[in-house]
């Protein structure tokens, strides 16, 4: 690559960065191309030649923290035994990303419930993997356990448990509820 492709791809990367500070503390629905070429150090007119549209820049800060962080894959999971033990390790790997991403995951999971671009990129991004771990995770349970493992997924839940229970005992009260529903 030529010093001048790597100038870019560098200015390309600070916008980025740039970026996914900002969502994880204002979030993506309250974000302006004002702030992020401020943070950025570059012009108005550099971040729109490297981002012509929001979907282009949701795109590349999604990819670049799950690049970074990626969401936990359930399907391994599957050498598991179906029942609580199963939706303890699976637990317990989506409770721990949420902790290391609590920030950005919060304001980013908010602004989907009213930003049509952000709600679009969560479910192309994020979905999936919580759509897989509620198929392996929920493995011969009940309906009730299914409901119940639905709301175990869910980042408020989490956010209500890591208050009092690390990761793994928040994971441990879970699945021990789910169990007896099922």
């Amino acid at each position: 690559m030529g010093k001048r492709a790597e100038k870019q791809e560098e200015t390309r990367r600070r916008i980025v960065d740039a970026t996914v500070e900002l969502h994880g503390t204002v979030g993506p629905a309250r974000t302006t191309v004002s702030q992020i070429a401020e943070r950025a150090g570059v012009q108005r007119h550099t971040f729109y030649a490297h981002f012509p549209d929001e979907r282009s820049l949701l795109e590349a800060c999604s990819g670049l923290t799950l690049e970074r962080d990626p969401l936990p894959v359930a399907a391994p999971l599957r050498r598991l035994p179906p029942g609580p033990g199963r939706v303890r390790a699976g637990l317990a790997a989506f409770y721990a990303w949420y902790g290391r991403n609590a920030g950005l995951a919060a304001c980013v999971l908010r602004d989907a419930e009213i930003h049509g671009p952000t709600r679009e990129i969560v479910g192309e991004r994020m979905a999936p993997a919580f759509a897989g771990a509620a198929e392996v995770l929920g493995e011969g349970l009940s309906d009730r356990a299914l409901a119940m493992l639905g709301v175990a997924l869910d980042f408020a839940c989490w956010r209500v448990l890591a208050q009092r229970h690390d990761p793994e005992a928040a994971a441990e009260l879970m699945a021990a509820a789910i169990a007896a529903l099922d």
